[in-house]
């Protein structure tokens, strides 16, 4: 029997490309669609029996190609996020899978490090002896304090442990039971104002759906401390973007650590935000890239195959997407 045929959609870089070969070599023929002539693109595209794809959408030509995936068992995706995945016109009954948790490790650090930033006052205290001031007025600790993490998947727990082993005090909103004896609190999303009032830091870490989508406006953003630290590694758009940069501007004492942006440009585009939040003071921005080390696209790629590897050996797929949740 042949080995099933497993399509690549998006181009790796090298490392990837190896981790990828690796992973399926001896239970699967692998092709990158960057490999196929136009004459056998389609072919390709109606043979997978499993595709491994970024951004579908732009590395497919339109929703012709897309209706060719409907004999792929799965549609398996390198990155976590599934808001962009154009899940209303792939075939129905095609499973699609998120690579949820594949960057957990690197995005809590990042998590914490900007925490740790802003705690210690590093960006604002830069900037004062730039202009010449020696500031040494006092910063705070993480040890003691009361951190919220709103979203407790992979990224949430690996952020969460960091702090906790810092001496931080946890809460968790989540949809899921907590098992950790270390968590001080967990609650649901109706329980969002209690969780968010009292802590000193907010992680958002959780996806962006039809229910996430303005999750944290003006109503809870006024439920925080005015000195809590806000940092978000999800997506842009659970956060009301003029309530929170109108709260920033009323509440100088609050801050925000924002990897994730409203309104993120396509690669070689420039960076131009709507509301100039790389004005104010009490903002620390990063470029969406918190998951992103020398190491970690090549893991997340291992990890994507071994689920794929799974749906063709016959089992269920992991972080399988309920549409529902994205599509009306």
């Amino acid at each position: 029997m042949a080995d099933p045929h497993v399509l690549v959609t998006f181009r790796p870089p090298p490392a990837v490309r190896d981790a990828l070969d690796q992973a399926f070599q001896g239970a699967a023929d692998v092709t990158y669609l960057a490999d196929v002539g136009a004459p056998t693109r389609r072919k390709a595209l109606g043979s997978a029996g499993a595709v491994l794809a970024w951004s579908l959408d732009r590395e497919l030509e339109g929703p012709e190609e897309l209706a060719e995936l409907r004999s792929a068992r799965l549609v398996q995706l390198l990155s976590a996020g599934v808001e962009e995945v154009p899940l209303s016109r792939i075939p129905d009954g095609v499973p699609v899978a998120s690579n949820a948790g594949a960057y957990a490790g690197p995005m809590g650090e990042h998590v914490l490090a900007m925490a740790l930033a802003l705690a210690k006052h590093l960006p604002q205290r830069h900037a004062a002896l730039e202009a010449g001031v020696f500031d040494q007025s006092a910063n705070r600790e993480i040890r003691g304090s009361i951190v919220c993490v709103v979203g407790f998947g992979g990224i949430g727990r690996a952020s969460a442990r960091l702090f906790e082993a810092l001496g931080a005090r946890i809460r968790a909103i989540t949809r899921s039971p907590v098992d950790e004896e270390w968590v001080e609190w967990a609650g649901t999303v109706d329980d969002l104002r209690t969780g968010l009032g009292g802590a000193d830091i907010v992680v958002v870490s959780l996806p962006l759906t039809r229910a996430t989508r303005g999750l944290l406006g003006a109503r809870e953003l006024s439920a925080m401390k005015p000195d809590t630290i806000l940092i978000n590694v999800a997506r842009g758009p659970i956060i009301d973007e003029g309530a929170l940069f109108r709260h920033l501007g009323e509440h100088p004492a609050f801050q925000a650590g924002l990897d994730v942006w409203w309104d993120e440009p396509r690669s070689g585009e420039p960076f131009a935000p709507r509301l100039p939040f790389l004005d104010l003071p009490n903002v620390l921005g990063s470029p969406h890239n918190s998951g992103i080390t020398e190491t970690s696209l090549a893991e997340a790629a291992r990890r994507a195959a071994a689920n794929v590897l799974k749906v063709l050996s016959g089992a269920p797929p992991d972080h399988l997407v309920d549409r529902r949740e994205y599509v009306d």
